[in-house]
């Protein structure tokens, strides 16, 4: 696991480790989506990770899916978000905001002006949401006008402006699980039969529009993209045509000199191997469900420059000691995930506690 503590360009920063915290949503936000009070102690506390990807964070009213998730839209987000960045940077560390749209998977009940959701296709996930009422099912979304498409990604341009002005590092595009890029992207969810549905460059065009324009805005040294291939979560099947999309579109990416790719490997090694020949700048990998003895195999290997974690980074907010040290790990407290206070945010303890 040596080679996990070396230094790795990515973008145009160096880090000082190839472990980076994966993006997981904690629902601890104010109601108008300026990060809470915690929230840059939770991150400092991190910042000897190489890089920190935030939670999901919405670009508009539209975009918020959950309740309590932070936005990067507004003076207040701005604000909050600086208080985040300074402490990461303060504790020597790295941090990228990631630009979540949630397209479909979202409820009225969650967002600030009540409105449906958006979507490509008026298409249900099929699949249920927790709300300040409890469990309910996702309504049938409304789909979005060609028109409406074009501010969407307006809107994914000036939340990357406002995350830079708010101090972060760079931004990732969200195009994973199931929300707004990957219905897009995916057979299942996208029935459209304009410039954005139908084959497979009409599919993967938006998640491209919506990058160029961030990189537009920020500079591809900024700017990061996340993809789930073949994942299945908030109801997405991608279908038999999913890899070809994923082909055409990292080709297509590749060629804007990204900071990274970042990608979660639900267990097809040959596709991954696929992408790795494909993408030619920084790779990112996320395994889900993998052992802690495996951590370090897709950089023994080749395939990724960083790996990323996620409730390890959650309930051990000095993971990269412990590793170091061969030390025992805290265990996840698995009911206060989402909202609450500090308990199970920012007071999991420390080796030295």
């Amino acid at each position: 696991m040596k080679n996990l503590f070396e230094e790795v360009r990515i973008g145009d920063v160096t880090l000082k480790n190839r472990l980076g915290m994966a993006p997981m949503t904690r629902s601890r936000a104010l109601p108008d989506g300026t990060p809470g009070e915690l929230a840059a102690e939770y991150y400092g506390q991190r910042a000897s990770f190489g890089l920190i990807i935030s939670e999901g964070t919405q670009p508009s009213d539209d975009g918020q899916g959950y309740l309590n998730t932070p936005g990067i839209y507004t003076p207040s987000h701005i604000e909050g978000w600086k208080k985040i960045t300074s402490r990461v940077h303060n504790e020597g560390g790295r941090i990228s905001i990631q630009l979540m749209h949630a397209g479909r998977v979202s409820h009225p009940d969650n967002t600030p002006h009540h409105r449906q959701a958006v979507a490509p296709s008026a298409i249900a996930p099929g699949v249920e949401m927790f709300t300040a009422e409890g469990m309910k099912d996702i309504p049938t979304p409304r789909e979005l006008g060609q028109n409406e498409i074009k501010e969407v990604i307006q809107e994914f341009r000036t939340a990357a402006a406002a995350a830079i002005e708010a101090g972060a590092d760079g931004v990732e595009i969200h195009g994973a699980n199931g929300y707004l890029i990957q219905q897009f992207i995916s057979e299942n969810s996208n029935r459209r039969t304009d410039l954005y549905g139908g084959s497979i460059e009409n599919r993967a065009r938006f998640a491209i529009e919506v990058t160029k324009a961030v990189v537009d805005e920020i500079g591809a040294d900024k700017t990061g993209i996340r993809f789930s291939p073949q994942g299945t979560l908030n109801g997405i099947m991608e279908g038999e045509s999913g890899n070809d999309v994923y082909r055409y579109l990292i080709g297509e990416l590749n060629k804007l000199g990204l900071a990274y790719l970042h990608i979660m490997n639900f267990g097809n090694e040959p596709f991954l191997q696929e992408i790795r020949q494909l993408w030619t700048h920084p790779l990112l990998v996320n395994r889900p469900g993998r052992s802690l003895d495996n951590l370090s195999v897709d950089l023994d290997n080749g395939v990724a420059d960083v790996v990323t974690v996620g409730v390890w980074a959650l309930a051990n907010p000095d993971f990269i000691e412990r590793l170091k040290q061969n030390a025992p790990l805290n265990e996840v407290d698995q009911n206060t995930l989402y909202g609450g206070d500090e308990k199970g945010y920012t007071d999991y303890p420390f080796l030295n506690q």
